[in-house]
């Protein structure tokens, strides 16, 4: 993941220090976008690709070329295919509009911010087709030294590059803190890396309190990761707040088609489907051996998405950050109507938020074009995987014993939420408790590289009561301990029926994410007085005190809790 893009960051980052960002307007995309629409022009098929390491499995299923090899995988589907980079997300709609390509690659975010533009003629609806990947890495939000958890956004200036990768990113970070984007002030970028109008040059320029980057750039404003010192291109006090490796169900990147182009040539986008299914797998084996085909992917790859062979080095990084999800990943996001991170899902909650913000005026489906996944798992080999636990349990029992013995356990915390209970009770049924329930489901679906930790509390009242009677250190110590038991026993009953609420709705969890604590009477919501919780003065503040607490805590430097798939 921490490898930069040295060919592609290779020019310019000197300057960005000095020069003043050139920021943009970002009106809706519909009044962006002024092409006519044409048919989509007959021959070899244009297909776009982004600067991203997903597509890497498309240039090697064309034959590690730019146009369709003899004997590779897309001709042996029939394909004749012309594949071209093109990084301006507007350009690319244009070019969809015109009929150049019936194609459109982009994240959900992307694609959503385009439907209200591309729905205004029935020919250019888009269709989801396909999804390549989710961002697991190569993608972060770097803050200045006033920021230290999501909910502190609001109010701040964001850096963020006009219709493109991140838009989504920060919409669904501010909507899990509570927020909008019409709580925050964007500062929007035409580029997304390596010039003088990029958010990074804006966050080195002291125009902005954060910045949605690209890793390589997030590693470069904090000198390595860690907290900017000023020095070369980092940013005084500058760190990471989130990158996706955390965020590891935010950014999908997909591929859609032109509704008349589906419609007309419904076997050849199938058939460019399988292709890509086939491709996954085998670039999977490639980049695992690092024999064969591989130099030659890395090289071609390098050419065609960094503009240098030589940055091969840094198509490895790219591909590291880009979880492919393959048929079962496809399966899930297009055909499992319970799976959290789904096309359904993302899409209501992408075009509810820009529409909030006035980038999107009216909301437009996206459809699917729902594929036989029977038929398409022929010839795969690892249609049926099953993932494995995201997480080393016994580490995160560690790491959280630690912290919570430091009094450093909300550390790296980006949300929290409060479920409460009444007086005695040991039970937390789903009817009660719905709301909440779905979501920590949604949580954890989204933030799978992130702990949550699920912390029990206690009322202080039957302490403070025999305190006050006189009661010996004895039995004040038993009380405390039985107190950090009752709230032990309640957090995991809380946590066991956000498991099994979540099997009954057919989503898996993984047990591995979750780590439960008994604070018992340490940390009162009517606070401490001096060594003891301070004595609740209402019934309201009585209440307040029995409560399970969820924490979403980044663990991201703790390398040996969190092990990427």
């Amino acid at each position: 993941m921490e490898r930069f893009l040295t060919a592609l960051l290779g020019f310019g980052l000197a300057a960005t220090a000095v020069a003043a960002p050139n920021y943009v307007e970002s009106p809706p995309l519909r009044e962006v976008v002024s092409a006519d629409v044409g048919s989509v022009r007959s021959g070899t098929l244009r297909v776009p690709m982004i600067t991203w390491g997903a597509d890497v499995a498309t240039i090697y299923a064309n034959g590690n070329a730019a146009r369709t090899r003899n004997g590779s995988i897309f001709a042996e589907q029939g394909l004749s295919l012309e594949l071209k980079r093109e990084d301006s997300f507007p350009a690319q709609v244009e070019a969809y509009l015109r009929g150049e390509s019936p194609f459109l690659r982009g994240t959900m975010g992307m694609i959503n911010l385009a439907s209200e533009a591309l729905a205004a003629d029935p020919r250019t609806r888009p269709v989801v087709i396909y999804q390549l990947s989710w961002s697991e890495g190569g993608d972060a939000l770097v803050v200045n030294d006033s920021i230290r958890q999501a909910a502190d956004l609001r109010g701040k200036r964001i850096a963020l590059q006009a219709y493109g990768p991140h838009v989504g990113y920060l919409s669904k970070v501010l909507a899990d803190a509570g927020l909008s984007l019409n709580d925050v002030t964007i500062r929007w970028l035409p580029d997304l890396t390596a010039t003088d109008s990029s958010p990074m040059a804006a966050l080195q320029a002291g125009d902005v309190d954060a910045a949605f980057v690209v890793l390589p750039d997030a590693l470069a404003l904090t000198s390595g990761g860690n907290v900017g010192t000023g020095a070369e291109d980092s940013v005084a006090g500058a760190r990471i707040l989130l990158s996706t490796r955390t965020a590891n169900r935010i950014i999908a990147d997909v591929y859609a088609v032109r509704a008349d182009y589906l419609e007309a040539n419904r076997a050849i986008v199938e058939r460019f489907v399988r292709g890509l299914l086939q491709a996954e797998e085998a670039v999977a084996d490639l980049f695992g051996s690092k024999s064969g085909d591989y130099r030659q992917t890395l090289t071609t790859s390098a050419e065609m998405l960094l503009d240098s062979p030589q940055a091969t080095t840094d198509i490895e990084g790219l591909y590291a950050d880009a979880n492919l999800v393959g048929f079962s990943g496809n399966v899930d996001f297009f055909a499992n109507a319970n799976f959290p991170r789904g096309l359904a899902r993302l899409t209501d909650e992408l075009q509810s938020s820009f529409q909030q913000a006035g980038l999107l005026s009216t909301r437009s489906s996206l459809d699917q074009a729902g594929w036989d996944y029977d038929t398409l798992r022929s010839g795969l080999a690892r249609a049926d995987e099953v993932e494995v636990p995201t997480f080393d349990a016994d580490q995160v029992a560690s790491v959280v014993a630690r912290r919570q013995q430091q009094g450093t356990l909300e550390e790296g915390t980006l949300f929290s939420f409060e479920v409460f209970f009444k007086p005695n009770q040991n039970s937390f049924p789903s009817d009660l408790y719905q709301e909440a329930f779905e979501r920590v489901i949604d949580l954890a679906s989204t933030y799978g590289g992130a702990i949550i930790t699920v912390e029990g509390h206690s009322d202080p009242m039957g302490y403070l009561r025999k305190k006050k009677a006189g009661e010996s250190e004895l039995i004040l110590g038993r009380i405390k301990q039985s107190a950090r038991n009752l709230s032990m026993s309640r957090a995991i009953a809380v946590r066991d029926s956000v498991m099994s609420f979540a099997q009954g709705q057919g989503i898996n969890l993984d047990d591995s994410q979750f780590a439960v604590v008994g604070l018992g009477l340490t940390k009162p919501a009517t606070g401490v007085c001096g060594d003891e919780p301070c004595a609740p003065k209402t019934e309201t503040e009585w209440l307040s005190n029995m409560r399970v607490e969820f924490r979403i805590v980044q663990v991201e430097a703790e390398s040996s809790v969190f092990q990427p798939l």
